[in-house]
Formats: structure tokens, C-alpha cells, sequence
């Protein structure tokens, strides 16, 4: 797996494996045509070549506090 762009405003992007994404879908009662888009071309998901229908989790820190930790969810599409 190749290296994500290194930036501070680039946030963390990691590629659910196929049992994390079956346990995110689960835990949640959502379905992949509920979550928001990631383009297959964003300079994160190109680095990590994630593949259609992977599911994308987002770290970033809060811009309130700085400290705390937002986690969002994404899907490239097909």
C-alpha cells in the first residue's frame, strides 16, 4: 500500500478492510449507497489505491478545539 500525502491539512485516510467495513455497516444499519462520495481521484485514495466500493475512514482534528477527533466515513464509487 503506497503512502498518504503528507500534509497538515491533509487528514488521516485509512481503507476499511472487507470484515471492518461488514462491522461499520452493521453497528450503524446503513448501506454503501447512504454514505457520501470519495472521488477515486483524490491524492489519498490514489496513494492508498483503494478500489470502487471501498469504504474510506476519515480522521481529522476538531477546528474548535484542535484536540479532538472527528471520524467520517466514505465511499469510492463505481
Amino acid at each position: 500500500m503506497s503512502k498518504q500525502p503528507e500534509h497538515n491539512l491533509v487528514p488521516k485516510h485509512e481503507v476499511l478492510s472487507e470484515e471492518e467495513s461488514k462491522k461499520f455497516f452493521e453497528s450503524t444499519g446503513l448501506s454503501p449507497d447512504q454514505l457520501p462520495k470519495i472521488n477515486s481521484n483524490d491524492a489519498a485514495i490514489k496513494a492508498q489505491k483503494a478500489e470502487a466500493g471501498r469504504v474510506v475512514k476519515i480522521t481529522r482534528k476538531s477546528d474548535v478545539d484542535g484536540k479532538s477527533e472527528l471520524v467520517y466515513y466514505r465511499v469510492v464509487p463505481e
